[in-house]
């Protein structure tokens, strides 16, 4: 699995971003956010029941972490076209903010070493790439363990300090000093 001080590996893969007729589709590619952070987190697959608890939370804090200069991504080995399904079909997914991309090729998940050898699909990790394109943090859990949105924000908050941060730091809380 690739870790922290890793490059994250480079995509272009299809994404439903919208509901709106003839906007439903979009190719993005790491390159539409150069120089901008990027969180993307992985579930294992669409039409299940821990995932959409974490991407309707992960979709109520896009605002804070377009304001912290992230871009919000999330992904699965499902198609575009079963996303956008999914999406018409939950009603908490119906105005998701956050693009959700396709890796049905498997292209991204097996570069990142996350592509589970058991179920064949992504495993319910979450990264955090800076704005030169370097992972600078790494979560993986159990495909039925769902993660904590607000710790990712947390987290990013943290890295964004270029600081040393002790445990529970939270924004506008001192950091460490040493000497």
């Amino acid at each position: 699995m690739i870790g922290v001080g890793s490059s994250f590996p480079g995509y272009s893969l299809e994404a439903c971003v919208s509901l709106e007729r003839g906007k439903e589709f979009k190719t993005i590619s790491n390159t539409d956010f150069a120089g901008k952070w990027q969180v993307i987190f992985f579930w294992p697959m669409d039409f299940t029941f821990v995932c959409p608890t974490e991407i309707a939370a992960f979709g109520k804090l896009n605002g804070e972490f377009a304001d912290r200069d992230a871009q919000l991504l999330g992904a699965s080995t499902d198609s575009h076209y079963v996303h956008h399904a999914w999406r018409t079909h939950h009603e908490e997914l119906k105005n998701l903010p956050i693009p959700m991309l396709a890796d049905t090729k498997r292209e991204l998940t097996t570069a990142l070493g996350i592509l589970d050898p058991n179920a064949g699909v992504a495993q319910r990790a979450t990264y955090i790439v800076d704005p030169e394109g370097i992972v600078r943090f790494v979560m993986v859990t159990d495909l039925s363990v769902g993660r904590n949105p607000e710790e990712v924000l947390r987290v990013l908050d943290a890295l964004q300090t270029d600081e040393l941060c002790p445990c529970n730091w939270q924004k506008g809380e001192e950091t460490i000093h040493v000497g």
